[in-house]
């Protein structure tokens, strides 16, 4: 789902709320964006493409099955299924919600994962075997 215009600029006004003058800039469509989308565990890969400032594209991540592991005893990747998520430092109820970020600790086919890279932005899961 995808929503409308989503401003983070100020609003162009002083904290202190003093006298307002006639506004000399406009909303800047830099200053966009959109929430932020995190991707959840689910029955396949599903990637978004989208386009991001200066014509660039990104590749976001909706839902996830496999993470790309890496086991550092072997020095090799492996490409495992996700079982489900342990925890979330960031936020404990993503967790609940099977949500995925960067340093969340998940459960593989190869034992627990800490997710390294940022899949709502890089498009994939990387993570680091931990047990």
């Amino acid at each position: 789902m995808k929503l409308g215009a989503y401003y983070k600029g100020g609003d162009l006004k002083k904290p202190s709320g003093g006298k307002k003058r006639k506004v000399r800039r406009t909303k800047k469509k830099a200053l966009g964006g959109g929430p932020p989308q995190i991707p959840k565990l689910g029955e396949e890969d599903v990637r978004i493409v989208e386009r991001v400032r200066g014509g660039n594209i990104k590749v976001r991540l909706r839902e996830a099955k496999y993470a790309n592991v890496y086991i550092p005893k072997e020095k090799r990747y492996v490409k495992a299924k996700i079982l489900s998520i342990v925890e979330t430092p960031a936020n404990p109820d993503f967790a609940r919600r099977n949500y995925m970020v960067k340093g969340a600790v998940i459960r593989t086919e190869v034992g627990k994962a800490v997710i390294t890279s940022q899949p709502g932005q890089d498009g994939i899961i990387n993570a680091i075997l931990i047990e």
